[in-house]
């Protein structure tokens, strides 16, 4: 385990998988991260590379060869990953190609995800490297999870994330059989920018956005306030999801999407898939900004 501090906020961070698993306030010690119930949901913030969601038949073609890649990819959970860096406010770990991930995703990479704590903010970011001599494919996003409610005298009912615009938007909806998505779609947002918590708003799993106008969500409780915002301008898509029994939100800033059911699975057709020229750097990074109220 890794951990930055400040006179604000300590956060830790596990190795494996480089997953950011708690921002705790320094001086009170309010926890903001989900803790990972085991029973419920076992994850607090999962890194997605070069996949997010899942492919149909946990597999993608490539020059007509079929590779098998199970859901957000293979950076989650990876105890291949390395701290490769550290400093007084940063942590940076990476991995690169190696044999066994050739065998599953045909390209040679390195991905660095760095955490930097400045005052009450937290830096996600992300660095991907094309160390081919082809053109690279890939998503990637995060996947964090903060407590819903964050307070003992709250409900998840209490709770509401407020976009950065007014939106009219709609969610796309998935598979519940498989988890890929589809063409249907339900309005979330209509001429508001407030969306009300509750748990069976992910009755059908998430809800995936592809038209927000906003790039800035807040996390707030009708009893305590803004709770934190997170900040996504480098991501064009966003999931909301929780478990219907979870007391947390995740709130996911994305640069691509799952497959669709009806996909013929080519990656280099695949939705929002992002492509880097050989010997390229490709950077992306989100925000989160917790209130600073809540940290006295």
């Amino acid at each position: 385990m890794h951990h930055l501090k400040n006179n604000f906020l300590e956060i830790s961070v596990k190795q494996t998988g480089a997953e950011l698993c708690s921002i705790k306030s320094t001086k009170n010690n309010t926890q903001f991260m989900w803790q990972a119930n085991h029973n419920i949901w076992g994850s607090h913030a999962p890194n997605l590379f070069p996949i997010i969601g899942v492919l149909k038949n946990d597999a993608f073609i490539f020059k007509d060869e079929k590779y098998n890649l199970t859901k957000h990819g293979f950076i989650r959970n990876n105890s291949n990953i390395t701290c490769i860096k550290s400093s007084k406010n940063s942590l940076t770990f990476g991995i690169s190609y190696n044999d066994v991930l050739l065998e599953m995703y045909p390209f040679k990479f390195s991905f660095n995800i760095s955490f930097t704590l400045n005052d009450n903010i937290i830096e996600v970011k992300h660095t991907v490297k094309n160390e081919d001599n082809k053109t690279l494919y890939f998503s990637l996003g995060g996947h964090p999870a903060f407590n819903c409610p964050v307070f003992k005298n709250e409900a998840y009912h209490d709770y509401s994330l407020e976009f950065e615009h007014v939106e009219n938007s709609k969610s796309y909806l998935l598979n519940t059989e498989n988890s890929l998505m589809t063409n249907r779609t339900k309005t979330v947002l209509k001429n508001t920018n407030l969306l009300a918590l509750n748990h069976n708003l992910f009755a059908k799993d998430a809800l995936v956005f592809k038209d927000l106008k906003s790039r800035k969500v807040t996390l707030k409780s009708a009893k305590s306030g803004d709770i934190l915002t997170v900040k996504y301008n480098d991501f064009n898509y966003l999931g909301i999801w929780a478990k219907t029994n979870g007391n947390f939100v995740c709130i996911e800033p994305w640069l691509g999407v799952g497959d669709n059911e009806n996909t013929n699975q080519q990656l280099t057709e695949k939705e929002g898939i992002l492509t880097l020229e050989a010997n390229k750097t490709f950077r992306a990074s989100y925000y989160i900004e917790i209130n600073k109220k809540h940290l006295e």
